[in-house]
């Protein structure tokens, strides 16, 4: 095989300078085998086995995805949440496997493009999303630490990117494996949260209730960004379980196997995520996955929708009966320490408790990033700046600036400023007006897919109020799913 491709490049590279774009790919391809081969057999002929091996396994990895940059992808969605057990820490900054990988998909990407001399970069939220980043480059401007800005900033260069790339390469043939892997690497975080909980395996500071239970945090390191991952792809499982229910007289007469497949494992996975939800006590994330359901069931089916319409009015019944009782005491619990430290006049006095302190001290940071708009009305303190400039507005015993405001859009206006702010909610309506768009005109597991994307968008929207979900490659999950909805949508026009 290798003396073939050698044989063919000898013939086929001195018609490269004038070759076509096809040719030209083919040669790329060839040269790419070839020159990996002659790696991979030096490498296993000089170095040590355990040296040898992995080494070996990565360049052949390496070397897949160069060749099919869209494998890039389908790894990449599982190594996000992972992607703690694959990093080191290199000044200041984790670096590990998620950055790699999408380096190289994206340099993988690069190559083809500049082999077959076409640039594709097409996409209609590429507008809002430049000015948006041409926003946060200008808040520069006033920030203390440029580090900090570029850090940020490159996080919405990296989900700009990555969305591109899903809508120059993936197909509709690519979507259904895309979304068993985002099905299967929610499953694995929602059993090891459950897991977690009901073993009591994790730092004694998770345990809640008089240590009776201890909050789920996966690979996190915390409860609110786990639940918060999870909150991201239950109403992608929801919308494809309500499609699969939908199908099940069709399906006994007919089965599709591939379809049926997919929709179990989408109800395994809400199953699981559920369970893994109340584990992890997140209300931010069970306030974002009951807004994304409800979102969900509307767009999906005008009987989903009647469906969901009876279990909230039932639920709103309960609560206004004072029949509280009926819910898991867990929940019921957990809301109720919110109400007192609201009704504070002076967040600094506040007698602090085990149950008030996460609410007081989130009202803390909201208090200190509305100071730093006040005085930054226009253009803010700099983008990621607001933990630099934290010390100054800090309330009380509040000194620790925790990375953000734990409200998206109070850190935004904080960071950004009043222009920021109204760019930024011009980017999020042009990502509701994809969705919606990709909704009403898809058909069958095609809108299942674009309903549950689409409650995504409004998960994150809601639990944004209480936190940052944009931690932890979070963000590049949301790009790779806005790149599907474009796919769908543009596919079905």
């Amino acid at each position: 095989m290798v003396v073939h491709d050698m044989v063919w490049l000898l013939r086929a590279i001195p018609e490269f300078p004038g070759a076509s774009n096809v040719l030209r790919s083919r040669i790329t391809h060839h040269a790419v085998r070839v020159g990996a081969v002659l790696i991979l057999g030096g490498t296993l002929a000089w170095l040590p086995l355990p040296i040898a091996v992995p080494l070996t396994v990565g360049s052949l990895l390496v070397l897949l995805v160069l060749l099919h940059p869209v494998l890039g992808l389908f790894l990449l969605i599982p190594v996000i949440p992972f992607s703690p057990l694959v990093s080191i820490q290199v000044g200041g900054m984790r670096v590990g496997g998620m950055e790699a990988l999408l380096g190289l998909t994206l340099a993988a990407w690069l190559l083809r493009m500049a082999s077959q001399r076409q640039i594709i970069l097409s996409a209609p939220l590429g507008l809002p999303w430049l000015l948006w980043l041409a926003t946060c480059l200008f808040s520069w401007t006033q920030a203390l630490s440029l580090g900090a800005a570029l850090s940020e900033t490159a996080k919405w260069v990296e989900m700009l990117t990555l969305y591109l790339f899903v809508v120059a390469l993936v197909g509709q043939r690519h979507i259904p494996w895309l979304v068993t892997v985002f099905l299967v690497a929610a499953l694995a975080q929602a059993v090891l949260g459950i897991y977690q909980s009901w073993m009591q395996v994790g730092p004694e500071g998770f345990l809640i209730f008089e240590g009776q239970m201890l909050r789920a945090y996966g690979t996190f390191q915390q409860p609110n960004p786990y639940a918060g991952y999870l909150g991201l792809t239950l109403p992608l499982a929801y919308s494809i379980s309500l499609w699969g229910l939908g199908r099940v007289s069709i399906w006994l007469r007919a089965p599709q196997w591939s379809h049926i497949l997919l929709v179990g494992l989408a109800a395994v996975t809400c199953g699981g995520i559920s369970v893994a939800l109340y584990a992890s006590q997140s209300r931010g994330a069970w306030l974002g996955a009951l807004g994304a359901l409800i979102t969900t069931s509307l767009v999906r089916s005008g009987r989903a929708a009647i469906l969901f319409g009876f279990l909230i009015a039932a639920l709103f019944v309960v609560v206004m009966s004072g029949a509280t009782e009926l819910l898991p005491p867990g929940i019921t619990q957990r809301f109720a320490e919110v109400i007192p430290p609201t009704q504070a006049a002076n967040i600094a006095t506040v007698e602090v408790t085990d149950a008030n302190f996460p609410v007081i001290e989130r009202l803390a940071h909201w208090q200190a990033a509305l100071d730093m708009w006040r005085d930054h009305l226009w253009l803010g303190v700099g983008l990621g700046n607001y933990p630099v400039v934290y010390p100054l507005y800090a309330i009380g015993r509040w000194r620790d600036p925790l990375g953000h405001a734990h409200n998206f859009y109070l850190n935004v206006a904080a960071e950004t400023g009043l222009v920021g702010l109204l760019l930024y909610g011009a980017l999020w309506g042009s990502l509701f007006w994809l969705g919606w768009q990709a909704v009403r005109t898809t058909q069958g597991a095609q809108r299942a897919i674009a309903a549950g994307i689409l409650g995504m968008l409004v998960a994150l929207s809601v639990h944004h109020l209480v936190d940052n979900l944009f931690v932890q490659g979070m963000y590049l999950h949301v790009a790779a799913a806005l790149g599907i909805l474009e796919v769908l949508r543009r596919t079905n026009n």
